[in-house]
């Protein structure tokens, strides 16, 4: 069977986010009110100054005859005034009044403006790591609006120095690092390096085409020490104890966050192949991307401690233990590349994810990204075309690069709250106090647990919407892939729901009927309606893929389903898995699985590491 693209389904019908590029219309800049006091006095009388012509009002009349005489007698002498006229006429009395020295004239202040208040200057001082505030009424400065406005692709802004500068004085979220040592498997096609094992053989075998899981040495628990991981699409990244972050797999799109430039081997077109040529322990992949290599630190500070990361199939996150938000990458829509932020194509190493504070947790799809924080509020931006977002994917003014600015999906207080989240490539999911799922997104094959216009290509649910289907479950855990899902109940019951004809839902022919399914004109099975528990297996934890699945039993034993073309079930077959079955072979036998996830093409086991050397062994 020939390999399924990455995405092999099509989005929606009526995905309105069109690939925009840079603006071009710069935003008219505010002039400096210190170019105005550093004009000529000129300038400064006749243009400059924003006082009306009549200099000295009507309270100057009471000044005595030979203070006005003096005044006179200067003017006409044509000395210069003491201080400049725009600070005239901004007090009535002031040319009768001392002039005060020049060390910091008044006329360098800027003008009020219509609410009464003093714009803050991107120069101002900030103080105590916080905004400079003009007055005890303001609750926040106003520059902020006016520095967006400024961004560009070349470096940050004042507003963004504001932001990084006030950020490091929040603490309100105190979120775990994860300290276990992890050994980490990998398998499934590798050809653009998303398996992390180099570009050449490595004890006599390929870094591509890995058929079953095998340990990647390149990311040794002695050496390297992994504690978190993530896939993306077509890229991974790991989290390690000493606080670094690596990445691997296709930089297209910035979406390691480092160069990875290489001008790669050329081999001459007129050779003759031989089965014992050298060149066969080179696959041509570029090493730079195919080896786990550090990130650039881009915006991240040596103070800031990372617990998770995250990623998308274009992009990639992390969080911090203060609850903040870093990324680098883009958001890709039907049309292309919609863009990481309002004013970035693609963002080449960490940045600040603004107006994000005190995020516990975060998620991404194939194009979004769902972060959830400390007071239940649950946060969405990325590519909304399928409304995965649960909002408009395009506002009259903002147009469809508003999407990637982060805002709430929904109303949230303290009698409704958010607990968890979880996302599919194009729909999305989050558990409320009340241990209620809520979905919105994608649904042309009931992946949200909807029926709604189930079957047609643009059926979507637009905003998050209570799902009945599994209001009885007590669900523990939802991972969803690109038109299926899966959940784990809190009591070990694994529910499947979805796409059907690539064995997504892991069940078996014999279970589908008139009651729970949809057929095609055919009379196959095209669509599991229902959240359906897959017999015999206690379930601890749950991944899915494009169209491939895992779960992971008590014991430790990993079991995978679905569409297997490029390996990544791990049964070392490109034939589809119809049912859960365990993954069993020499490297992992022996082995206590904890974790498990799904890319494109590829996917990754990870168990826990003992620190004496010995591995940790599953419950058999």
């Amino acid at each position: 069977m020939a390999p399924r693209p990455k995405n092999s389904a099509a989005p929606a019908k009526g995905d309105s986010q069109a690939s925009t590029s840079k603006s071009g219309k710069a935003t008219k800049a505010t002039t400096s009110t210190r170019a105005k006091a550093a004009a000529t006095k000129t300038a400064a009388t006749s243009k400059a100054s924003a006082a009306p012509t009549k200099a000295v009002p009507k309270a100057s009349a009471k000044a005595t005859k030979s203070t006005a005489k003096a005044a006179k007698s200067d003017a006409t002498a044509k000395k210069p005034t003491p201080a400049p006229k725009a600070a005239a006429a901004k007090t009535k009395v002031a040319a009768t009044k001392k002039a005060a020295p020049a060390k910091k004239p008044a006329a360098a202040k800027p003008a009020k403006n219509a609410n009464g208040k003093r714009p803050i200057d991107e120069n101002d001082e900030v103080e105590n790591d916080e905004p400079h505030h003009a007055s005890a009424e303001e609750s926040e400065p106003r520059p902020r609006k006016r520095a967006r406005a400024a961004a560009t692709e070349e470096g940050p802004t004042g507003w963004r120095k504001q932001v990084v500068l006030k950020r490091r004085k929040r603490t309100v979220v105190n979120n775990p690092v994860p300290t276990t040592l992890l050994d980490v498997f990998v398998f499934g096609e590798g050809s653009s390096g998303e398996l992390g094992l180099g570009s050449t053989r490595f004890e006599g075998k390929k870094p591509i085409d890995v058929k079953r899981p095998r340990i990647n040495h390149n990311l040794s628990a002695e050496k390297v020490g992994v504690v978190d991981l993530a896939c993306g699409g077509m890229h991974a990244v790991a989290l390690t104890r000493d606080n670094r972050v690596l990445t691997w797999g296709v930089n297209d799109d910035k979406a390691l966050g480092r160069d990875t430039t290489w001008a790669g081997r050329v081999r001459d077109a007129g050779a003759e192949d031989s089965d014992d040529d050298d060149d066969d322990d080179d696959t041509g992949v570029n090493p730079l991307e195919s080896t786990p290599t550090e990130i650039e630190r881009g915006e991240l500070e040596d103070s800031d401690i990372i617990c998770k990361v995250v990623a998308t199939d274009s992009a990639s996150f992390l969080l911090t233990t203060d609850g903040f938000v870093f990324g680098w990458g883009t958001f890709r829509g039907a049309d292309g590349i919609i863009g990481f932020a309002k004013d970035i194509r693609v963002q080449p190493t960490p940045m600040l994810i603004a107006p994000l504070q005190d995020i516990t947790n975060i998620v991404c799809g194939s194009n979004h990204v769902i972060a959830l924080d400390v007071n239940g509020k649950v946060w969405t931006w990325g590519s909304g075309g399928q409304y995965q977002l649960g909002r408009k994917p395009v506002t009259r003014h903002g147009g469809p690069t508003t999407t990637l600015q982060p805002q709430p999906c929904g109303m949230f207080g303290k009698r409704h709250f958010a607990v968890d989240i979880a996302a599919g490539s194009y729909h999305s999911f989050y558990v409320d106090n009340q241990q209620r799922v809520w979905s919105w997104g994608l649904n042309n094959y009931s992946q949200t647990g909807h029926y709604e216009d189930t079957g047609k290509d643009d059926a979507m649910v637009l905003q998050p919407k209570l799902v009945d289907s599994l209001a009885e479950a007590d669900i523990g855990m939802i991972a969803g892939g690109e038109h299926h899902s899966v959940a784990r109940t809190k009591d070990g019951r694994l529910l499947t729901w979805g796409r059907v004809d690539g064995h997504q839902v892991g069940q078996p022919a014999t279970l589908f009927n008139e009651d729970n399914t949809m057929f095609d004109e055919n009379g196959r099975p095209r669509i599991l309606l229902r959240p359906t528990a897959v017999p015999d297996i206690d379930a601890k934890f749950v991944a899915a893929g494009v169209d491939t699945s895992f779960a992971i039993d008590t014991t430790g034993r990993v079991h995978s389903w679905g569409f297997s073309a490029n390996y990544q079930t791990g049964q070392g077959t490109t034939d589809d898995i119809e049912v859960p079955t365990v993954i069993d072979n020499s490297a992992i036998r022996s082995r206590q699985i904890i974790w498990a996830g799904a890319g494109g093409q590829y996917s990754m086991l990870a168990a826990e590491h003992k620190a004496d050397g010995s591995p940790a062994v599953n419950g058999n």
